[in-house]
């Protein structure tokens, strides 16, 4: 019975990792300028990989960051019914017993910006809003700036 435990943990180990490493490619990816329709395509089926690993491994913290960067893809790539099918589900995620405080104000983050991509002004301005009044609720500074980052890059939505 030890000889298979340590068999699942070893591949539950390699599993995380490779989660996380198609994470990473696909940030690579999001940040790239220009993006080929080949790297697009790629994109996609990186983050959404990375997701699908996150489920069989990770916390409901790394299935709510997984949501979180498919929606920023989608948004990235102006198709915002999955980017706020995503957010809504990194919100759900991140709510939950367990997951930092930090995780909640980035779904809220990744919601104002899938409803902005959508054209939804106003409600994406009120999430942006509560995000950033929950702010100064992120106990550790380094994550709070991050995040704070993230919704700086809304500070100006459509109508403002």
């Amino acid at each position: 019975m030890t000889h298979r435990s340590s068999q699942d943990e070893s591949h539950r180990a390699a599993e995380r990792a490779l989660a996380g490493n198609l994470f990473n490619q696909a940030w690579e990816l999001l940040e790239r300028d220009p993006r080929s329709a080949e790297d697009t395509d790629r994109l996609i089926h990186l983050a959404h990989a990375s997701r699908l690993h996150w489920d069989n491994v990770g916390s409901d913290q790394e299935r709510a960051i997984g949501e979180w960067q498919v929606s920023r893809v989608y948004v990235a790539l102006g198709r915002p019914e999955p980017a706020l099918f995503h957010a809504e589900r990194c919100v759900e995620y991140a709510r939950r017993s367990g997951v930092e405080d930090w995780v909640e104000v980035s779904a809220l983050e990744a919601l104002a910006r899938a409803l902005a991509a959508d054209g939804q002004w106003t409600s994406a301005r009120e999430t942006r809003d509560q995000a950033v009044a929950m702010l100064p609720g992120i106990e550790d500074a380094e994550d709070r700036e991050v995040v704070a980052a993230d919704l700086a890059s809304l500070s100006s939505l459509s109508g403002e």
